[in-house]
């Protein structure tokens, strides 16, 4: 089969069995969507779902959302990592108020203009809010389109050239496009996995290249991410965990992780989380960002 008609195959196999999450409901919304994606970027859908549900009963408005403190924001995300997701969602708030009146852009380029916002995002709104006519390309896409298009069980790093590659296989018309982009998605977060791919259940099994190859065990060239346990990463975290459970008040500096295993490490977490905006000292003290 031609790789410009599998949408013949995953559009309807899409209507059949995707999933039922909230951001695929009618009548969602841009604003939801833009809040999904933010939250969905490095993190399991069941941890999302219920603080996405949270977060958007108590900011149901991007102008919502701006005109609280941005240490509200960081607080609300909780588990989800990466907290510099939510200073950017605040950031983009404030800027979809100030430059959008309060409405998210459906432009590409606008959405592109806005904090935290790249080119998977950007599409996503205006695809599966808008329902615009766009290649939506992520991780699960880039591993799809690497095995069944050419033969390799792992995706090179991103590229814009992944935009073009998805792009051919959208069919013409907008609704279904937008179901292709989010059945390949689909197709990777249930079948066609990193690890254990469940290839006899693929409803392009017959069409992948990756399988007529004998599913070879083809390089993984991607950059591997340092393990967590022990890293900056963590130190960052537990200090983060500590100032959301005081917040709204500060805490005296000395007085956070004072019995983590590595002080330089410690120190090392709260410099780069201020430079990064995370918290903001005030004299002794340090609490999360107010303005």
């Amino acid at each position: 089969m031609p790789a410009s008609r599998l949408s013949d195959v995953l559009v309807p196999w899409y209507r059949a069995v995707a999933r039922d999450l909230p951001w695929r409901r009618e009548g969602f919304g841009a604003w939801g969507t833009l809040v999904s994606e933010f939250m969905l970027q490095q993190t399991p859908v069941a941890r999302v779902i219920p603080l996405l549900e949270a977060w958007l009963e108590r900011w149901p408005t991007p102008t919502d959302l701006a005109n609280a403190a941005p240490g509200e924001a960081v607080t609300a995300w909780a588990n989800l990592g990466y907290p510099r997701r939510a200073l950017w969602l605040h950031r983009a708030a404030v800027e979809i108020r100030d430059r959008h009146d309060g409405i998210v852009p459906r432009d590409v380029d606008q959405l592109l203009a806005l904090t935290g916002i790249g080119d998977y995002t950007a599409r996503a709104v205006a695809v599966f809010a808008y329902g615009d006519h766009h290649p939506v390309v992520d991780t699960n896409t880039r591993r799809v389109m690497a095995r069944a298009l050419s033969g390799r069980a792992h995706p090179d790093a991103a590229h814009k050239r992944d935009l073009d590659q998805m792009a051919a296989l959208l069919p013409d018309d907008r609704a279904d496009s937008a179901i292709m982009n989010a059945a390949v998605m689909e197709l990777g977060q249930v079948i066609c996995t990193a690890r254990n791919p469940l290839c006899d259940e693929c409803p392009i099994r017959h069409a992948c290249a990756w399988v007529a190859a004998g599913s070879p065990a083809t390089e993984d060239t991607r950059r591997k991410q340092a393990k967590y346990e022990g890293s900056d990463r963590q130190a960052r975290g537990a200090v983060m965990k500590a100032l959301r459970a005081a917040s709204p008040n500060p805490l005296p500096r000395a007085a956070i992780l004072v019995d983590w295993h590595d002080q330089d490490q410690r120190e090392r977490a709260l410099v780069s989380l201020e430079a990064d905006g995370l918290i903001e000292p005030d004299g002794e003290l340090v609490g999360l960002p107010t303005r």
